[in-house]
């Protein structure tokens, strides 16, 4: 959400350009010497050539890290999304580079020297990162370089901007309170410092480094003081109005000398499809037959602990619109179905839309567990496979659910249903509707490769905690 000023640091350059250079050393290095036998004195083979590839893939990699911000300081940047960002850039180098060795006709390189290089290269380049944030984080901690954020109005959106600053710690941004026109005494035990006439005053008297507008609606206040902003050269950050709406991708673009807000649809090419649906055909596969002895313990608890069948099968809506088979291993008793009606009213997932209850009559012992730990989704691996689902997307849905949707929530079923997704690594059970489909539109207009490995890798904690599982 907050992001530090962009800049090229060489120091990361110079980093980066030592180990790409000590990973292809030493991937040509094992194969010519280790592996073969050549003697470090003696003549190495084609060691030019290599030395001219080598180049042009260490100018593609830095080239890659430079589109993706990866030579700037930006602490809202996870490590995982960070270490995510340096694998796909040196996995698409590579591919290019793969390119250029097969269509020159390199027949000299090496195969062993390229998967060497591939694995050192992601081992080093994302090694050094983590220690680089273990350090930095370190630092921050003790209040190096921590700043003194005041953010301007006390609504909803300031409470939104508060609670995640207050979950990133690792951001170094300290708030001394807020500023508010309405009689308020605190928000989230910060206090309300005065007005927005007294910007100028409490800027200076608690040593303010950057601000926070969260009410951009209040033109001729914001104005001036933003004004006053720039006259002191304290930072500005100003949330977009209907920010929490669900809004596809979001530019800053120029007509001229003016600055706009650009709202854009991504387009996607169609092989991103077709190599997600590969992937998650091989990773469906290859999951089954792993948890396939799982699969067969879960089976046997469920038939000794209540009558009925082993799986539960019922039609889910997909993408766009399509009814499909839905499995789960059968977490309820035989007749849940039939007993929903009466249990309609106890319902606690706020929006009234889809439907939730904690201590839900219907579980037997087995299922709890099984849904604590969402071991009963397992059998959507089938769906996966068949191409119902995908392993990251939305929920999908039930037919009565959809049939209270209005047009914003209909693009949902833009793409196929998830077994995972945003909505359930952020809360699962205990979102509200709006905040559930929230995630899960902003996962629909910012879908890419490396989002899903992220999703993924948040998935497995997200499911060992079982937090708002039920």
């Amino acid at each position: 959400m907050i992001k530090s000023l962009r800049k090229v640091y060489p120091v990361y350059l110079f980093i980066d350009i030592c180990f790409i250079g000590f990973s292809f050393y030493l991937s040509y290095f094992l194969r010519y010497t280790v592996f073969i036998g050549i003697s470090s004195g003696s003549w190495h083979p084609y060691f030019k050539s290599y030395l001219f590839t080598f180049v042009l893939w260490a100018v593609f990699i830095i080239i890659s890290f430079k589109r993706r911000n990866l030579y700037s300081t930006d602490r809202s940047l996870t490590a995982l999304r960070e270490i995510s960002r340096v694998f796909i850039s040196i996995f698409y180098t590579g591919i290019l580079i793969g390119t250029v060795i097969f269509f020159a006709q390199y027949k000299y390189f090496s195969r062993q020297i390229f998967i060497t290089s591939f694995f050192l290269l992601c081992v080093f380049l994302s090694g050094w990162r983590i220690i680089k944030r273990l350090i930095v984080r370190r630092l921050i901690s003790k209040g190096f370089h921590n700043l003194n954020i005041l953010i301007v109005g006390a609504g909803r959106t300031a409470k939104v901007v508060l609670e995640e600053i207050k979950r990133n710690s690792q951001w170094g941004f300290k708030i001394i309170g807020f500023l508010e026109d309405k009689e308020q005494e605190s928000i989230g035990g910060f206090p309300i410092l005065g007005r927005l006439s007294d910007f100028t005053a409490i800027a200076r008297k608690h040593f303010v480094d950057e601000i926070i507008v969260t009410i951009p609606s209040e033109r001729k206040a914001i104005s001036e003081l933003i004004k006053q902003a720039k006259k002191m050269r304290l930072g500005l950050r100003i949330v977009p109005e209907n920010f929490e709406e669900p809004l596809p991708l979001l530019n800053i673009t120029y007509l001229g000398v003016i600055p706009l807000l650009t709202y854009k649809e991504r387009r996607h090419h169609p092989t991103e499809f077709v190599l997600k649906r590969l992937f998650d055909f091989v990773a469906a596969l290859i999951l089954l037959i792993i948890l396939s002895p799982l699969f067969i313990a879960i089976t046997v608890l469920i038939k000794l602990d209540s009558p009925g069948s082993v799986f539960y099968i019922r039609k889910r809506v997909g993408f766009k619109g399509n009814l499909f088979n839905f499995y789960k291993f059968r977490s309820m008793v035989k007749n849940a179905d039939s007993l929903k009606p009466e249990l309609l009213k106890k319902n606690e997932v706020k929006d009234g839309v889809i439907f939730k209850i904690k201590k839900d009559p219907r579980i037997t012992r087995v299922g709890r567990f099984l849904r604590r730990h969402s071991l009963d989704e397992l059998p959507q691996l089938f769906n996966v496979l068949k191409g119902d689902m995908s392993l990251v997307g939305p929920r999908p849905p039930t037919s009565d659910e959809v049939e209270k949707y209005n047009h914003i929530h209909m693009q949902r079923l833009s793409i196929r249903p998830g077994m995972t997704g945003l909505s359930q690594v952020r809360g699962r059970s205990e979102l509200t509707f709006r905040k559930w489909v929230k995630w899960d539109l902003w996962y629909v207009n910012n879908w890419s490769f490396g989002l899903d490995f992220l999703v993924l890798l948040w998935t497995a904690p997200a499911v060992f905690k079982g937090k708002g599982a039920y």
